[in-house]
């Protein structure tokens, strides 16, 4: 399952391609084409995922280092390869991406109706970037798959998005670009300090002292605006608010999380004293972004900007477990990533299942609904009380990991990240209320239908997902325990080696 043997990586990253090139042989009338992109995009995307399942099924969850790695030589005058490989950190990922990709396309199913075949070759660039992204081990690599997002995700915002569409994607662009930019130089940097964009030989790399701050600090301006972190947030709204409901879904359930996985394959792994330097900065910046994103939710009229804002203060929490280095805190920050990356999917459908029907956000436009749509009531209520951190499903075990890890820290850092628990099921239970219980007044709400089949197939995987996460946690710590305690071992090996340097050179 390596480069000695069956490229699945390789496969698994670029099989989507294969479904562009399908999608743009397609000819016929303008259902005609519709129709076989569909169904192609939805096809590949299927097979992606089910040959994604081989890396779960085939990972060994006892080998902290990568697995399944490829390597061919690229530029090799340079130092640069062509390498994939996954550990228990990025595999998960990896799943995640080809698991949403088959679940935007049915989403937009019926919701998309001009330029369809464009629509899927976008999402399927997208998928190939976002595997390509998780799966690099050549910084390099992973440079351009990163920035490589942009392109089709640029487009989906601008060209199917709303009325504002083409000033939320510019927006979006700028802000994701500019932070980037910097990136490149300190990986620039590395590179002649080491000499190779390996990233496995990168982590074992001693970087000078005095070059990790400023490495740091050009990492950050790009990590920190993918994230996103306040007070770089303000593209995420906008961005939300315009995108169709798949844009959406992908948006906050990959894209959201490539900021936090650069922090831990790049920040935490190679530039360990900036890093402990840095974190009461980051915290600071975490708990504003807990506090306050929370109490802007909570004034939000609009379901999408609601959860468009609790998106960031969920990450926020991500960022408190990834900077606190120890094994609770980080197993915490990617238990909540994932689990995110599902509940705020599974939200922002919940909100295009009305908007098709009654084309507004707006939750006063709303209310009453459980009578005309129960099952839409029983799958919203899960995915709110998931975002809650209700004990049970995949929301709590995440955030109680982090917390746990920032009272190893200080107990003051552990009690305000709390608060967001405390503000996240004020806003959420107030959404529900306005949106589900009470009187239905309206007339379009009286005749409204409850789900459809197709969008039960979108929702039903979601929901078994944040209830699998919430019972059975370990079957998803398990894969990244063992990467997770070797990343927290070498940093802190690499801070006691740095304060013996220092002492020497004292004396």
């Amino acid at each position: 399952m390596n480069a000695a043997g069956f490229p699945i990586l390789s496969l698994v990253t670029w099989l989507p391609i294969a479904g562009v090139l399908f999608l743009m042989s397609v000819r016929g009338d303008e259902e005609t084409v519709a129709s076989n992109a569909r169904w192609g995009a939805l096809w590949t995307s299927l097979v992606v995922f089910a040959l994604s399942l081989v890396l779960w099924v085939k990972f060994n969850q006892a080998d902290g280092g990568f697995q399944f790695v490829e390597n061919a030589a690229w530029l090799p005058q340079w130092g640069i390869s062509y390498k994939l490989g996954v550990d228990g950190i990025s595999v998960l990922f990896v799943l995640l991406s080809t698991a949403l990709t088959p679940i935007c396309i049915l989403a937009s199913w019926d919701a998309i109706q001009t330029r369809v075949r464009e629509y899927m070759i976008a999402f399927l660039i997208l998928e190939t970037m976002m595997v390509g992204m998780f799966a690099a081990l050549d910084a390099i690599v992973f440079y351009m798959f990163f920035e490589g997002v942009l392109i089709p995700m640029y487009l989906i915002i601008g060209v199917w998005g709303g009325p504002r569409r083409v000033y939320a994607a510019i927006k979006f662009f700028l802000y994701t670009l500019a932070g980037s930019v910097l990136m490149l130089l300190a990986l620039l940097a590395i590179w002649y300090q080491a000499g190779t964009t390996d990233i496995v030989t990168l982590l074992h790399t001693n970087i000078p002292v005095t070059m990790q701050s400023w490495l740091f600090i050009a990492f950050f301006a790009s990590f920190a605006v993918k994230v996103p972190m306040w007070p770089v947030h303000t593209w995420l709204p906008d961005a939300h608010v315009e995108a169709p409901t798949a844009g959406s879904v992908i948006l906050a359930g990959v894209l959201l999380k490539m900021g936090a996985y650069g922090f831990l394959r790049f920040s935490v792994p190679m530039l360990p004293v900036a890093t402990a330097n840095f974190a009461p900065f980051i915290y600071t910046l975490s708990i504003v972004a807990v506090i306050y994103t929370s109490l802007v939710a909570f004034a939000q009229t609009d379901m999408k900007k609601l959860i468009a804002y609790s998106s960031v203060a969920h990450m926020g929490v991500v960022t408190i477990g990834i900077f606190t280095v120890n094994a609770q805190g980080i197993a915490g920050a990617l238990f909540q990533m994932l689990s995110h990356g599902v509940v705020s999917a599974a939200l922002f459908l919940c909100v295009g299942v009305v908007y098709d029907r009654i084309h507004s956000r707006e939750i006063a436009r709303y209310g009453g609904l459980a009578s005309r749509m129960p099952k839409y009531a029983f799958a919203f209520m899960l995915f709110s009380m998931a975002s809650c951190g209700l004990p049970g499903t995949a929301g709590f075990v995440g955030e109680f990991l982090v917390l746990v890890g920032a009272f190893k820290v200080n107990f003051w850092l552990a009690a305000l990240g709390s608060l967001g628990m405390i503000l996240g099921a004020a806003y959420m239970l107030y959404l529900y209320r306005r949106v589900i219980f009470g009187v239905i007044t309206r007339d379009d709400l009286k005749t409204i239908l409850d789900l459809s089949p197709r969008e039960v197939m979108v929702f039903a995987p979601l929901v078994i997902l944040t209830l699998w996460m919430g019972v059975y946690p370990s079957s998803f710590t398990g894969f990244f325990d063992a990467a997770v305690n070797a990343m927290v071992d070498h940093h802190h090996a690499a801070l006691a080696t740095t304060s013996k340097l220092a002492g020497v050179f004292a004396r």
